[in-house]
């Protein structure tokens, strides 16, 4: 049974967020706060919040600066995710992906379904590894913000969840390829 293994000490690790709308602020960004919020009630750090334009070569740059940025841990992101024209996040994250994590656009679109429906298959929620940074794209509403991180990030980014997690796996993403040995 998966459970908090509380005999093992927790490790806080390093989170940005990142809003990408073309309406939103500080001011009225409620998923990107709904983030923040859960993100510190956890125990972790918010290492850096930013908003973007619904463009991928925005939504680039500010990953690309966090990606190179070896105190960032996970980049979060929230909007973009959806059917429309401007909807672009996925692609942007995608093309920066050293290696995709299918099973948590798949585990949240799962999740979802009993929430809302069939309305789930708009969402194009994604996660992957750009060299050694995790990165989430979730849609813009406060409650799948809510439900992504309550139902998977929570547990995934506390290295005491058993039986795995993503972050006792950390120190290894940079791991170089294993070469297979030459045949004599």
């Amino acid at each position: 049974m998966p459970k908090i293994d509380e005999s093992r000490p927790f490790i806080p690790v390093n989170i940005t967020v990142l809003t990408v709308s073309d309406t939103r602020t500080f001011i009225d960004d409620r998923s990107g706060d709904t983030l923040v919020a859960r993100i510190e009630e956890a125990g972790h750090n918010v290492a850096d919040r930013k908003i973007v334009k619904d463009d991928i070569t925005s939504i680039q740059a500010q990953a690309k600066g966090w990606i190179n940025d070896e105190r960032v841990d996970v980049i979060i992101a929230t909007g973009g995710t959806g059917l429309t024209g401007r909807d672009v996040t996925p692609e942007a994250f995608e093309a920066l992906y050293t290696k995709s994590i299918p099973g948590f656009g798949e585990l949240f679109r799962m999740l979802s379904y009993d929430l809302i429906g069939t309305s789930t298959i708009q969402s194009r929620a994604t996660g992957g590894l750009a060299n050694t940074t995790l990165m989430f794209a979730l849609p813009g509403s406060t409650g799948a913000v809510r439900d992504a991180w309550d139902k998977i990030l929570v547990s995934q980014l506390d290295n005491r969840y058993r039986p795995c997690n993503f972050v006792e796996m950390m120190p290894r993403y940079g791991e170089s390829p294993a070469v297979p040995a030459r045949n004599s």
